[in-house]
């Protein structure tokens, strides 16, 4: 969301919206029309994966104006080196059944450094409408993390996801395997532009994101290390207040109430809405899970072309007042495909085994994403044999939260984490 709206994982807070941000502050434009008809999908062959479609130059900023820039929104800038080039990235990737898309991304690029780079992917928290996310976002916080790191002197992508910025159709929520499709399609395209700038990306990748992004950080690391492109090498990986362990730890806050109920509200109707264009099966009609007059606005509210006031003015302020008796013994008692949407959700930290350097960076008192989340990630982790330390990003507050303060204080740690890998 922009700042005149709750933004989710990545902006929302307990109440209603945040003050309004000055218009005209970001790196993005506003994206074309987000009717999906307007672009259509480009038919291709699996090997066209990554192609680049189109791409444009965004914003070039100096160090000073960079640092500047930052600071609007918070982001600590004591890393900036460089000046950065912004660009939006249009390529080709596939849908979550594997039907050829096109999707948009931010490629940042430092003005000034060494020729060949180093590539940092950073993944995003959650967000609504379309012209929210990165290579779209008309404020600081949707791509002050790329900028950050571009400036540290690294190559920086960050996708949009399917369906957010410029991508036809609807934006899978919270599925992982769509997330790194995206992800490592991106990386591709930044590696095909790259040298019209002068630029070579050398093959190492250093994967982070945040909220919903950290999921699809450790999803995109273990893609690269079992070798989805042999072009890419991982190198190390550093996610930020995850939701890792939907099931058992995030399912359990939202019904508890240690999730704000507003917040829980939105985030619900968005899982269930999402999960159920993707796996189907969730329900029949809205109307199985929502209660009126609910049911016959939730699916419109989350097609990309809501704007965040509108979804939060337009839904319930509790699950009590959202959900009927089916949608909560759902949430209770997972079955059917939302219990297997819920598997698939977790796989990141139940099944695999890093084999580069790993930090899990976590805030304590977490009001969104429950710090338990991070503590089961890495207790599965070290089940098998992985040093993985947990890093408390400290007491770092942003628009009186605490989880989106620590997407603030965890850039800033791992900026210089990343710096100080050779």
């Amino acid at each position: 969301m922009t700042r005149s709206a709750i933004r989710l994982t990545a902006r929302l807070v307990a109440a209603a919206a945040i003050t309004a941000a000055g218009a005209g502050a970001g790196v993005g434009t506003a994206p074309a029309s987000a009717d999906p008809a307007d672009r259509p999908a480009v038919a291709h062959r699996q090997a066209d994966r990554g192609h680049l479609v189109s791409a444009t130059h965004l914003r070039t900023l100096s160090a000073d104006e960079v640092r500047a820039w930052l600071a609007t929104e918070d982001f600590d800038a004591t890393s900036v080196r460089y000046g950065v080039d912004a660009y939006r990235l249009v390529y080709r990737t596939i849908d979550t059944r594997g039907r050829a898309t096109t999707a948009s991304g931010l490629l940042v690029l430092p003005r000034g450094a060494e020729r060949r780079l180093r590539t940092v992917s950073y993944t995003h928290g959650t967000e609504i409408y379309k012209p929210d996310a990165p290579s779209t976002s008309s404020d600081v916080w949707g791509s002050g993390p790329a900028v950050t790191y571009g400036a540290a002197g690294f190559a920086a992508v960050a996708p949009d996801y399917l369906g957010l910025g410029t991508g036809p159709g609807f934006h899978p929520w919270k599925h992982v395997p769509s997330e790194v499709s995206a992800a490592l399609d991106l990386l591709r395209a930044a590696r095909q532009f790259a040298p019209r700038t002068g630029r070579v990306l050398n093959g190492d990748v250093l994967a982070t994101g945040f909220s919903q992004g950290a999921s699809s950080a450790l999803g995109l690391a273990r893609a690269l290390q079992d070798g989805a492109d042999p072009r890419f090498r991982l190198r190390a990986v550093a996610p930020i207040s995850g939701a890792y362990d939907f099931e058992g730890a995030e399912l359990r806050a939202l019904l508890d109430g240690d999730v704000p109920p507003k917040v829980a509200a939105v985030y619900v109707s968005y899982l269930f809405t999402a999960w159920n264009r993707i796996y189907g099966g969730i329900y029949e009609t809205p109307s199985d899970v929502f209660q009126e007059p609910y049911a016959s606005r939730v699916e419109k509210l989350f097609d990309g072309t809501t704007p965040g006031p509108d979804v939060v003015a337009n839904l319930p302020d509790t699950l009590n007042d959202l959900l009927t008796r089916r949608g909560f013994t759902l949430l209770r008692h997972p079955s059917g495909a939302f219990a297997e949407a819920l598997r698939v959700d977790a796989e990141v930290c139940k099944t695999w085994t890093p084999r580069v350097p790993i930090r899990l960076y976590k805030i304590s008192h977490d009001e969104q994403a429950t710090t338990a989340n991070t503590d089961h990630c890495a207790s599965w982790l070290r089940r098998r044999g992985v040093d993985v330390p947990v890093v408390d990003v400290g007491d770092t507050v942003y628009g009186g939260s605490r989880h989106l303060g620590s997407n603030l204080a965890g850039t800033a740690r791992i900026v210089r984490w990343f710096t100080a890998l050779r």
